[in-house]
């Protein structure tokens, strides 16, 4: 099989099942991963509930042990799970087989080495080592299954119990959390309804993105039609979050950031909260309200794991839903973890979803926009050329993933998606106005490239 090259990406791999990435595939990324790793050890390896994930998994296990590794197999479970298994099990790194909230055509590798998830050049190595011709170890590894999913729910138990009584709505779109966070709901007394909890990859209802109005309706109908406190939903693998307040609003991944950060700055003083170049100018305000210093950076799961690490931060969130709490915690994205981490401190505040989320300075903002780019090697060119145009027209701007073009009461963003073959445009403002015409600075501009994006 002959790969498409962009299936690696900046921090995993994806790409179209038997198309991009099929059981040979799998098979020669284990292979390439022992040898990276130096052929020693136990790793772990975990996957989500897509329609091949079951086949390549059991490539890449066979890949693995013909490399020297021993493979513990976690089974079917959510991504967070498999980093859970680097900081609890006697491993040197662990693979999740995933693509996340992508269509479900897709499949993929989230990849970790040691206690962190590579990215950048590491996966580029991999890549190259997939290239050359890998010979197999001359000691096969050993294989054993362990059953980690209830070891994380002990350690939930220890870590939560709540005096309120909770009544939440639960969508996780069919994706691979429903079971585990019944179990956990159940064992903590929560109560909840469950929207599309039974794991099926071919995602009848809707694609497991909880940032999109669209797959969230029903939870926002559930909640609005009875009284609940607010709704969560969680994303195919489980490592991102969104959440709906007891009014039926969807609130994204910064603002829960915001919320969770309340009692890690009171714990912490002058705690550095990194957020990406996505979030909101009310969330940066608030924080430094509370007493924390914000630190924006780029998107991406294993780049913010990486600052978070570098910088000694207890809390980092992203727009899109990835939250990465080390305090009492490891640090890593887990978005069960981190809508526990946000109940308690609903219970803490003594205030609805809603009321808390009232706190945070309002904008008037955009959802994530995306603006599919062909070829799709066009995306980064384009971006470059919109940081040099409007640095020569001298806008303040914040090009650290993209360009951020910071005015006083709003921003534009674009910056090129590193898992789909799309731009990604966010704008925000104090006037419904002002929003207006944030977007169509923007929009003149991408008209120079319209032989390559279709201009909103």
């Amino acid at each position: 099989m002959k790969w498409n090259e962009e299936v690696f990406r900046m921090y995993d791999i994806r790409g179209i099942s038997e198309i991009d990435i099929d059981e040979e595939f799998a098979y020669k990324l284990g292979l390439a991963y022992g040898l990276y790793v130096g052929g020693n050890g136990n790793v772990s390896v975990g996957g989500d509930v897509r329609l091949t994930t079951e086949n390549y998994k059991k490539a890449l296990i066979d890949g693995l042990r013909d490399s020297g590794l021993n493979v513990i197999d976690i089974g079917t479970v959510p991504t967070p799970l498999m980093y859970f298994s680097l900081f609890n099990m006697d491993v040197i790194g662990g693979i999740q087989v995933t693509a996340s909230h992508n269509p479900k055509e897709y499949n993929g590798f989230k990849i970790a080495i040691g206690k962190e998830t590579i990215y950048g050049y590491q996966i580029q190595k991999l890549k190259e080592i997939m290239k050359s011709n890998v010979v197999k170890s001359k000691i096969r590894g050993n294989y054993q299954t362990l059953n980690i999913t209830q070891m994380y729910i002990d350690f939930i138990k220890k870590k939560f119990q709540f005096q309120k009584n909770f009544n939440i709505v639960v969508d996780t779109g069919n994706g691979v959390v429903g079971p585990i966070i019944k179990d956990i709901f159940e064992a903590l007394n929560i109560k909840f309804k469950g929207l599309f909890i039974e794991p099926d990859g071919s995602f009848p209802n809707h694609l497991p993105d909880p940032t999109v109005v669209d797959y969230m309706k029903w939870a926002i109908e559930e909640v609005r039609s009875s009284n609940y406190d607010g709704a969560f939903g969680y994303d195919g693998d489980g490592d991102r979050i969104g959440i709906v307040d007891e009014k039926g609003n969807l609130v994204f991944g910064d603002k829960i950031t915001a919320i969770i950060s309340k009692g890690i700055i009171k714990k912490y003083k002058n705690s550095k909260i990194i957020l990406d170049v996505k979030c909101s100018k009310g969330v940066i305000e608030y924080i430094k309200m509370l007493g924390g210093e914000v630190i924006l950076y780029k998107t991406g799961h294993s780049l913010m794991k990486a600052k978070l690490k570098e910088l000694d931060s207890p809390l980092a969130g992203e727009m899109s839903g990835h939250i990465f709490i080390k305090d009492d915690f490891f640090g890593y994205d887990d978005a069960i973890y981190s809508s526990l981490r946000f109940l308690k401190e609903i219970e803490i505040s003594n205030k609805s979803f809603y009321e808390n989320f009232e706190e945070i300075p309002f904008y008037y903002s955009t959802p994530e926009i995306r603006v599919e780019v062909e070829p799709e090697s066009k995306k980064f060119e384009i971006v470059n050329e919109m940081v040099k145009i409007f640095k020569e027209k001298n806008y303040n701007v914040i090009d650290i993933d993209g360009a951020r073009i910071e005015f006083n009461d709003g921003f534009i963003l674009i910056r090129a998606s590193n898992t789909q073959p799309v731009l990604v445009l966010r704008f925000e403002a104090k006037t419904k106005e002002k929003l207006d015409y944030y977007q169509n600075i923007l929009y003149d501009e991408l008209k120079k490239f319209k032989n390559f994006v279709k201009v909103p």
